[in-house]
């Protein structure tokens, strides 16, 4: 069985994730003033989603368990 990912690596990981979160917010800026590239900006969106996922899930691994 695989241990969890140290906080350290969670840290890590959440500045890379949301660098690219922050990428593709530019990206669909730009993409947004033309409307032919409609295809590619539904795609970048539905990747930024599953980025905010990502980073939400690894948050929440940051946030140490209370006891009942």
């Amino acid at each position: 069985m695989q241990s969890p990912p140290a906080p350290e690596e969670i840290a890590q990981r959440l500045v890379a994730l949301k660098a690219e979160h922050r990428s593709l917010d530019e990206r669909i800026a730009k993409l947004a003033a033309n409307p032919d590239d409609d295809l590619e900006a539904k795609r970048l969106k539905k990747r930024k989603l599953q980025l905010k996922d990502c980073i939400a899930q690894l948050e929440s691994m940051l946030i140490p368990d209370e006891p009942a």
